[in-house]
């Protein structure tokens, strides 16, 4: 009974850590602008494990992590943030946010990806950010930002 009770405080404090991560982010998006980037992973999903040891570490060490505000959400430890996030979507799924003066726009990238994948998300969406901040009214990319009715949420 008691490695029960153990078990589910150490489950609590793990969730209680990707909760903080993205609160953290968010936070960090609110006061530098820059976009902010969600992971959207399981423990239980390959293709996420592969993304989260291989792929993300690689990315980070290359810097583009540190051009956007960066976080991990695990459905399982937060349904209701991840569902807000993805639409209830299917995982690995990045997402990314940034603050406009037309408002939010929200981009994704379904499925497990490589490293140039991802690097060229994020690209994508900070030359699109440059773009809107230097007001040429050019798109940025190929890749369509979707409008979104609001934020990310706090």
């Amino acid at each position: 009974m008691s490695s029960l009770v153990l078990m589910g405080l150490c489950m609590a404090a793990l969730g209680a850590t990707e909760a903080d991560g993205y609160a953290d982010a968010h936070q960090q998006m609110e006061k530098t602008g820059r976009p902010m980037l969600v992971m959207v992973s399981t423990d239980w999903c390959a293709p996420c494990q592969v993304m989260k040891k291989t792929v993300i570490p690689q990315v980070r060490q290359r810097g583009l992590l540190g051009r956007v505000a960066f976080a991990i959400v695990n459905p399982d430890r937060d349904r209701d943030l991840a569902n807000r996030l993805t639409g209830g979507g299917p995982v690995p799924q990045l997402v990314m946010y940034r603050k406009t003066t037309n408002g939010w726009l929200r981009r994704n990238l379904v499925g497990g990806q490589s490293v140039e994948a991802v690097e060229n998300f994020i690209n994508q969406g900070l030359a699109a950010d440059a773009d809107d901040k230097g007001s040429t009214g050019k798109p940025a990319s190929s890749q369509k930002d979707e409008g979104a009715k609001k934020g990310p949420t706090a």
